[in-house]
């Protein structure tokens, strides 16, 4: 797997923020959801919440992950704007009696190696 481009690092970091919700208990409703030009990366629920998630993923080398920025420093507030108007557009669409939040999933990666598989770092749930 081959990851060259801002697509495919951040749907692979996509796919470790699943998995990742997934084994904490979360059930998945909806991956890439559109509502107009807005969208939401994984839309999730537990027992008590729905929650809108923004995975932001990025590969460092060596010791670059401790002092470059953090992926979070992407979700600014016009995003976090865009998030909130596709999550009203999905709560209209499915009503529900959850309360609502907005997550972000940081995802750290090693480059890949050779043609490889990126290794995960860490993720952070915020």
């Amino acid at each position: 797997m081959k990851l060259d481009t801002a697509k495919s690092i951040g749907d692979f970091g996509e796919r470790k923020a699943v998995s990742y919700l997934r084994r904490h208990g979360y059930r998945i409703c909806a991956r890439n959801y559109r509502a107009g030009k807005y969208e939401i990366d994984v839309i999730a629920t537990n027992w008590t919440d729905i929650v809108f998630v923004e995975v932001k993923s990025r590969t460092y080398q060596g010791t670059e992950a401790s002092y470059a920025p953090p992926p979070k420093n992407a979700v600014h507030a016009q995003k976090q704007q865009f998030t909130r108007r596709a999550a009203q557009q999905y709560l209209h669409e499915n009503p529900t009696k959850k309360r609502p939040r907005m997550d972000v999933i940081q995802v750290w990666l090693s480059p890949a190696i050779e043609g490889g598989k990126p290794k995960l770092l860490k993720n952070e749930h915020l």
